[in-house]
């Protein structure tokens, strides 16, 4: 008896692990992740130099001489910079430490000139902090999760220029237009398990950091880069040999890549072999990591004191500005709604679904558009969240455009909702007069002037659908049998051929008259 309890007990757990998206190929590893995310501040000008601080300018336009290492030139800290630093710690409950200093990291590339990167790795802005986030991914994981990573601290930085290969000339050109713009590193815990996790941490940073105005977190243009640390252990045993896959540039590269990387090690040490400690990778393309070096160890960096920079002071005890150390109460004061207290307040003031939830949270624009739709509160939430997620994230894939992309106005959303749910439109109809809005692109035409001109407006008088009515129950005598001897799920399939044969049809009302027609 007590075996068979034991042998349901573990067919649940591993049933439970499915359904959350874990991978039990191989049960006798348990693999383990950790971040190191590079988001860079929204800042006017660079961290130690008045360069302007921008994406996309011309090459080696936005260098000072500061940035460009030339001799006797010295930093000067931003103070933008460090503020957005403090709130973002702030957002992710750090301990924000009332002095910190600035160290050289010295590594030759020839995107650094200086030969090392001021950076703040032994007393950094703030520590042990906490990110608690959502793993949900449709198709992987059929209820969401609650997941938090540690955070064991928060840093300023600079970044290094950009190298650019000529693989035809075969030579390498460096453009220094991101050289000293502003870093902050969050170097997280090894908690999570698999990618999934890793990419949902991502977005939920992503979503934190455009909220506090921190930084755009456009991962396309190189604003927040995502390191991951991968190992695979024996459950139990302490952490292992690790490989670290640099610069992962989207939200689903991270899961990609990580899953990739897991794989690779399980199989690996599963052939007798060892896992080497280095950098590899992601090639997006071919959906693989590759080697890029060995793994460099802190004494590589021979890490020393800044000596032109004096420590950094904040005021962690007064709310008093004074003119030279930041009041950290009054930045908190200053942080808006964060994510997942906009996931709650839809889940109480709303009562929309979890999973509901974050489908809109994690994506700023549908969510603009709900609070739209549903702030004069005549239009039902759910059914308004729904259109949102299914109608129109539909039509957008279909066109490979994202929800920021979309073209249309808070004003032709509520027309066109407003049509569907009093029911002067169905789903269908909808969706193509969502289609046709996009491809127009034009704020003043109106769904009704679409639908109007496209003849597309529901048929709902009586006499009209109790022809039509009429029509599909005389084409259609075995299911009328089927139904008069007792079988009435057919009565679905003879709206079904009623729907098909004429979509502009008002259902809910063809469905009364044909139900009327069955019973003579």
């Amino acid at each position: 008896m007590k075996f068979t309890k034991i042998c349901r007990r573990l067919s649940y757990e591993h049933k439970s692990l499915v359904a959350r998206g874990f991978s039990t190929v191989s049960d006798k590893w348990q693999s383990v992740v950790g971040l190191e995310v590079h988001a860079q501040l929204n800042t006017e000008s660079k961290l130690f130099s008045g360069a302007q601080n921008t994406f996309g300018g011309v090459v080696n336009n936005c260098v000072s001489l500061f940035d460009a290492a030339v001799p006797g030139t010295l930093p000067v800290l931003n103070r933008k910079c460090v503020e957005l630093g403090i709130m973002t710690a702030l957002a992710l409950s750090c301990k924000v430490n009332e002095v910190s200093t600035f160290d050289r990291k010295h590594y030759f590339y020839a995107d650094l000139p200086t030969g090392y990167q001021i950076t703040q790795q032994r007393n950094p802005l703030a520590n042990d902090g906490v990110i608690n986030f959502q793993v949900f991914t449709p198709g992987i994981h059929k209820k969401p999760y609650r997941k938090s990573s540690k955070i064991k601290q928060i840093q300023l930085e600079q970044d290094s220029g950009k190298s650019l290969h000529d693989a035809e000339l075969k030579r390498s050109l460096i453009d220094l237009n991101r050289a000293g713009a502003p870093l902050i590193e969050l170097v997280f815990e090894p908690d999570l398990e698999d990618g999934e996790e890793a990419a949902a941490l991502v977005k939920e940073l992503v979503l934190i950091v455009q909220r506090l105005g921190a930084c755009t977190g456009r991962m396309e243009e190189g604003a927040l880069r995502v390191d991951a640390n991968v190992s695979i252990r024996r459950p139990g045993d302490p952490l292992s040999t690790r490989t670290e896959i640099k610069n992962i540039g989207s939200v689903r590269g991270v899961a990609g890549a990580i899953r990739h990387e897991i794989e690779r090690q399980k199989t690996i040490l599963d052939n007798g072999g060892h896992i080497i400690n280095e950098t590899r990778a992601w090639d997006a393309t071919a959906r693989v990591t590759i080697p890029m070096r060995d793994k460099e160890v802190v004494q590589d960096y021979r890490y020393m004191p800044e000596p032109n920079l004096p420590p950094l002071r904040v005021n962690l005890k007064t709310d008093i500005e004074h003119r030279d150390v930041l009041s950290v109460p009054l930045i908190q004061e200053k942080i808006p709604e964060l994510p997942e207290q906009s996931r709650k307040k839809l889940i109480e003031d709303f009562g929309l679904r979890p999973e509901t939830s974050i489908q809109l949270v994690n994506e700023p624009t549908l969510l603009d558009y709900f609070q739209n739709l549903t702030s004069d509160k005549t239009r039902n939430p759910t059914k308004v969240a729904n259109f949102l997620i299914n109608d129109l994230m539909t039509v957008l894939n279909k066109k490979k455009l994202s929800a920021d992309d979309c073209p249309l106005t808070v004003k032709q959303l509520k027309e066109l909702t407003d049509m569907l749910l009093s029911k002067d439109i169905n789903l269908e109809i909808c969706r193509n007069v969502l289609d046709e809005l996009i491809v127009i692109s034009d704020d003043d035409v109106s769904p009704l002037d679409v639908v109007e001109e496209k003849g597309w407006k529901l048929k709902s008088n009586e006499d009209e659908l109790t022809k039509l009515c009429i029509e599909v129950l005389e084409n259609n005598p075995k299911l009328v049998k089927q139904y008069k001897n007792g079988k009435t799920k057919v009565f679905k399939a003879l709206l079904g051929i009623l729907s098909k044969s004429n979509n502009k049809v008002d259902m809910s009302v063809a469905s009364k008259i044909m139900e009327g027609l069955l019973k003579k």
